[in-house]
């Protein structure tokens, strides 16, 4: 199994990224998929959850911010990410949850002028 996230990189406050985790050697679309993230000293945490029904769901802190999607012919889910805060500066975990849970390694976003 693997979990191949990518889309990371240094953007300005206000701008906006769009991450991807595309996925390999599971049913895709029998796993709901989320993202997650751990700042510099800080616990990981939950940022967006999409279903196996495309039912989605969202942290407030990113909450009219964020938007979480998935292609399963594609077997990938995205992150669109736009009015980025510095806050929102963290390394970014995508994961596939089903009968198991499956992480993958992570890309970093910096929000920063």
């Amino acid at each position: 199994v693997q979990l191949q996230a990518s889309g990371g990189g240094l953007v300005q406050p206000g701008g906006s990224l769009r991450l991807s985790c595309a996925a390999s050697g599971i049913i895709f679309s029998l796993n709901n998929l989320s993202w997650h993230r751990q700042a510099p000293g800080k616990q990981r945490e939950w940022v967006a959850t999409v279903t196996t029904a495309y039912s989605t769901n969202y942290a407030d802190s990113v909450k009219g911010r964020f938007a979480i999607s998935r292609n399963n012919a594609k077997n990938t889910v995205y992150l669109q990410m736009n009015s980025l805060k510095p806050e929102d500066t963290a390394v970014y975990y995508c994961s596939a949850h089903g009968l198991d849970s499956y992480w993958g390694q992570g890309t970093q976003v910096t929000v920063s002028s």
